[in-house]
């Protein structure tokens, strides 16, 4: 349905003016496509859900988490900080212990050195919190150059109590990328984390398409 501004007479229509302009999809379609996405619907059940193909739910599914909030956290207190490795690709990831704060860092190459490991702590670790890590090389020495009170777990010896939640973390993420997308290229890992960093940190986002919507859809300029 299209109106016309009284004003400028310039015809609009509910989208217009959004992220959403443009868009060719019915909308009753669109919102079933927003509501599997909020719901973690994994990408082929939605297919056979809604009838689309698999290109055109990827695709919309990656429209909706370029449009997440950008809110970069800063961690503080007690901060269990971990990495994991692909092919190519290395993510460092800090937990807030007793909250929902995550922050991350994905690193385009398959190793993690203290120059990475000093970016995080600057950019999401608070001076002067409490640091808990495995006994990787990395860390060794950490309070020397960020303003940390650094304790370890040295997992050889079965040492894990400082490092549980955040390892707990990588698991849920894990399988979240196996259910919901099935493989995950490099390319797309950044954004597939920064979903599942939204859905842990801020979970009242996707409790439903209106909450999502009433963040993300704002006006944006005319070209």
């Amino acid at each position: 349905m299209r109106w016309r501004c009284l004003a400028c007479r310039e015809k609009f229509t509910l989208t217009s003016h959004t992220w959403l302009r443009g868009m060719k999809l019915p909308p009753i379609a669109w919102w079933l496509l927003l509501w599997a996405w909020t719901q973690g619907t994994p990408i082929r059940q939605t297919v056979r859900l809604s009838g689309r193909s698999e290109e055109a739910v990827r695709r919309w599914y990656a429209a909706f988490r370029a449009h997440l909030p950008q809110e970069p956290l800063i961690l503080s207190g007690v901060v269990q900080l971990d990495e994991a490795y692909g092919r190519g690709w290395a993510l460092l990831m800090g937990k807030e212990v007793r909250s929902r704060k995550l922050a991350y860092q994905v690193i385009p190459k398959g190793t993690v050195d203290r120059q990475d490991a000093f970016v995080f702590l600057r950019n999401h670790v608070r001076p002067r919190s409490r640091l808990y890590t495995d006994g990787a090389a990395i860390y060794r020495g950490i309070e020397r150059w960020w303003p940390v009170r650094h304790e370890k777990d040295l997992h050889a010896k079965w040492e894990f109590g400082k490092t549980s939640e955040i390892e707990g973390i990588f698991g849920n993420l894990r399988t979240f990328l196996r259910r919901m997308y099935h493989h995950v290229t490099k390319q797309e890992l950044p954004e597939y984390v920064g979903e599942f960093v939204a859905r842990f940190s801020s979970p009242e986002l996707f409790e439903n398409p209106r909450n999502y919507l009433e963040k993300t859809l704002s006006l944006v300029p005319i070209d």
